[in-house]
């Protein structure tokens, strides 16, 4: 790589790996460790094609959808899932935006990866449905299907959300660059 392209890579790291790495969380379902790596493969193969790329943030992006997906396909069946905090038992009414973010971010946890990749590419990410399913490799249909059984479930963890107040209204990720870094 020629030094001009080496510098454009590190310039693009040091400004946009926070907001890559908010992604990376959101699709890894709140697993610290497994999101920078997610992250770190995404920028090994941006690297190595920095030369013919256009747009660079589009394109890691999408290399970490994929590359997610991929994991769900690959990982074996698990019969737990660790999530880092437990979710509260009985948590009826959130009485601050902190507290609705904090049950939004545990019901995050607790949808099946599917249903978390279609709920943050379509609603956190807000890209539309042909482009969700895309990047998915399966059907419109199936975003929607999906997308709807997910909320529903949302919905269900968190009824603060209620039909009035999506969930792509509330910031689930408000964290400061110190606070991803713990």
């Amino acid at each position: 790589m020629e030094a001009s392209n080496h510098d454009e890579f590190r310039e693009f790291v040091a400004m946009r790996s926070t907001a890559l790495l908010r992604l990376a969380v959101l699709l890894t379902g709140g697993d610290r460790h497994a999101a920078e790596d997610l992250l770190q493969i995404a920028l090994m193969k941006a690297y190595g094609r920095w030369a013919r790329i256009e747009q660079p943030e589009a394109y890691v992006r999408q290399i970490m959808y994929r590359q997610q997906v991929n994991r769900w396909r690959l990982r074996r069946h698990r019969a737990e899932t660790t999530v880092p905090v437990l979710p509260e038992s009985g948590s009826q009414g959130a009485e601050s935006e902190s507290e609705l973010r904090i049950a939004l971010w545990a019901a995050l946890g607790r949808l099946t990866k599917r249903q978390r990749a279609v709920v943050v590419l379509r609603y956190f990410e807000d890209l539309p449905e042909a482009e969700v399913a895309a990047l998915l490799r399966c059907p419109v249909g199936t975003v929607r299907s999906t997308a709807h059984r997910s909320l529903a479930k949302l919905r269900g963890l968190v009824p603060e959300l209620g039909p009035e107040r999506p969930a792509s209204q509330v910031q689930p990720l408000s964290y400061s660059p110190k606070e991803m870094q713990g």
